[in-house]
């Protein structure tokens, strides 16, 4: 299991990414265009500088939903590989099938 902090900080910066997400939009928009006076445009990099870093996007950490595990996380699942294995061998994930041979 993930530390506890660790996957709460990952849910504020989901919070805080939603919250700034429009802000962020428009003035990447506003710096994007080339029609813009580059003063402008220079004044709207800079509130976008000013917004909270953990209002970025990339900040965001895949997480598995199961155990806050961060790494070997599969997308499609939304939760990590030992998780997956845990599961699958209890049937509860579907269309996983433990295989032998």
């Amino acid at each position: 299991m993930a530390k506890t902090s660790a996957v709460e900080k990952n849910k504020r910066r989901r919070k805080l990414v939603a919250n700034q997400a429009p802000k962020r939009a428009a003035l990447k928009a506003v710096i994007q265009n080339q029609a813009l006076p580059l003063e402008e445009r220079f004044k709207a990099t800079l509130k976008l500088a000013a917004l909270p870093r953990n209002g970025s996007k990339t900040r965001i950490r895949n997480r598995c939903e199961v155990s806050g595990r961060p790494r070997a996380y599969y997308r499609k699942l939304k939760m990590s590989r030992i998780a997956l294995r845990e599961l699958g061998n209890l049937g509860k994930v579907p269309g996983i099938v433990k295989s032998s041979w």
